[in-house]
């Protein structure tokens, strides 16, 4: 297991971690010799933390940046009309590129607080919970509108009177992932703009032609990817979305 997953699992056990305290003591198996049987209880701990890890990928996508990140990006390649270019693995590995590097103040911070203490033996696996959530939590309350926070409360049946720390987790995940969603589309929609004009441009220079069967996007495409390489709109693309998490 390397050591960015193992950052990870107090926050995977606390998720888990209902079921965690009703299995604790669980009695797997009896074993009978005939003369007497004996009950062999096993914690079950292990077993849910080592199942939990199957929803890291999702916990990555949901409780990060990498959401709002993967949506620009996409928009962005739409919006230069390339189709396959960057090929979806690359603007995976560039999402998640940013996304480590936006989120490397709350990693180091769950790590110092929650995980080296835990690894230590200092505090239990609860306690290393509870102290990772913090800076997670942090991050998404500062990422979340209030309307989508209070439709979620709503929806979960829970008071609108809660403070932020008495959210619960599975209640502000959602909310933050619809923040996320309008954040990046609102990004993705100025990053559009300049692009669509191109294309209105270019698609009204043919027309005025008469080269009506030829497609504008065969035209723009040189004249977009030149206005994206000369004012630099990889650096502006990043700039923007770090500025855009404060």
């Amino acid at each position: 297991m390397t050591a960015k997953m193992t950052r990870w699992l107090p926050l995977l056990a606390l998720l888990l971690w209902p079921m965690i305290g009703h299995t604790e003591g669980l009695t797997l198996l009896t074993l009978d010799d005939g003369s007497q049987s004996q009950a062999i209880n096993i914690k079950l701990e292990i077993l849910a933390l080592m199942t939990a890890i199957s929803l890291l990928p999702a916990l990555l996508l949901m409780a990060t940046s990498f959401t709002r990140i993967i949506i620009v990006l996409a928009v962005l390649r739409q919006a230069l009309g390339l189709q396959q270019s960057p090929p979806n693995k690359v603007l995976l590995g560039i999402a998640l590129i940013l996304t480590l590097f936006i989120m490397r103040p709350v990693g180091e911070t769950i790590y110092t607080d929650a995980v080296q203490p835990y690894d230590s033996g200092a505090i239990t696996l609860v306690e290393a919970a509870q102290r990772a959530e913090v800076p997670l939590r942090a991050f998404m309350l500062s990422q979340t509108r209030e309307t989508d926070l209070e439709q979620m409360l709503r929806i979960s049946g829970e008071s609108l009177d809660l403070t932020p720390d008495e959210v619960p987790f599975l209640v502000l995940m959602p909310a933050f992932v619809l923040s996320e969603l309008k954040t990046a589309f609102q990004i993705g929609f100025l990053l559009f703009l300049p692009f669509l004009v191109i294309d209105l441009v270019v698609a009204s220079v043919l027309m005025s032609m008469g080269m009506m069967m030829l497609s504008p996007l065969i035209i723009s495409l040189p004249f977009k990817l030149m206005v994206f390489v000369m004012v630099d709109g990889w650096a502006m693309t990043v700039s923007t979305l770090a500025a855009s998490f404060g």
